[in-house]
């Protein structure tokens, strides 16, 4: 089989899975509360638990993924405020804890490189030097690189919100 990489907006919420010792299973929303007396008793049929979301898709498909899988695939959109609340954006927040780790180095006696480490393992490499050595300033240097890096890391976020819109073709 080939290998395919894809993106999509989904609705979700954690969930409980809760798999039944006569077979079966049963979904238990966060946001839910337990229905009546019988279904309080889940928890005591259950064999085993899994922690994960319940999903919705785009055309109303509902199912259940593990934790770990879904939050390895999905980022959490973060409104931003400064903009229509209802329609898909990126946040300053977004771009803000997409970034990892960052490591500065100076190299010589006035350039500052910054490597930022995204969460998804891509990195960002920029550079940022002076014209005298007595005016250089390692601090100002990563701050001059680290906006440049949250410039292009936001482009990249706005590129898989697209793709999660609209999808790889128009």
């Amino acid at each position: 089989m080939k290998q395919y990489i894809g993106t999509k907006i989904v609705e979700a919420e954690p969930a409980t899975l809760y798999e039944l010792k006569e077979g079966g299973h049963f979904l238990k929303k966060a946001s839910e509360e337990w229905a009546d007396e019988e279904s309080t008793r889940i928890p005591d049929l259950a064999s085993s638990t899994r922690e994960g979301y319940a999903v919705r898709y785009a055309d109303g498909y509902e199912s259940w993924s593990p934790k770990e899988v879904f939050e390895r695939a999905y980022l959490p959109i973060e409104v931003n405020t400064d903009l229509k609340p209802d329609q898909p954006s990126v946040s300053q927040k977004m771009v803000d804890d997409f970034i990892a780790e960052v490591h500065v180095t100076t190299l010589g006696e006035k350039t500052t490189v910054v490597r930022a480490v995204l969460v998804n393992g891509f990195e960002i490499v920029d550079a940022s030097s002076c014209v005298s050595p007595e005016n250089y300033s390692e601090e100002m240097g990563k701050e001059i690189c680290l906006e440049r890096i949250k410039g292009k890391v936001w482009m990249l976020l706005g590129f898989l919100l697209q793709t999660g819109v609209s999808g790889v073709k128009k």
